[in-house]
């Protein structure tokens, strides 16, 4: 089974799951927002699976600091372009394990995703 986990190296929740990945001795790859962007299929995939709601990070800096246009009236198409756009706006991390998608960062539920 393949996991990948998505997010951006500085992020303290990403190292957090990092570090227990790790220490669970779970492989994963890491794909780097910031480096390597979100193609819109996969944007896409998520949110057919969870949602739109559940992925975007209304507390990012990068949210926050749009302008109240952008802001106003959010629904899954605006809210998939703006992430698209800006995947820092994405929550962190979201973990791929095989047809799963875990957004966010708790040690019992990567334990039994992965474990």
């Amino acid at each position: 089974m393949t996991i990948v986990m998505y997010g951006i190296t500085n992020c303290d929740t990403i190292k957090k799951a990092r570090v227990w990945l790790e220490s669970h001795d779970v492989a994963y790859r890491f794909h780097d927002y910031r480096a390597e962007g979100i193609e819109a299929q996969r944007l896409n995939g998520w949110v057919g699976k969870i949602g739109w709601e559940k992925l975007l990070n209304k507390a990012s800096t990068t949210f926050r600091e749009l302008s109240e246009k952008d802001k106003e009236a959010l629904d899954e198409k605006k809210a998939k372009t703006l992430m698209l756009a800006k995947p820092t706006m994405i929550k962190r991390p979201v973990l791929e394990v095989g047809e799963r998608i875990l957004v966010g960062f708790k040690p019992e539920v990567y334990q039994e995703a992965v474990g």
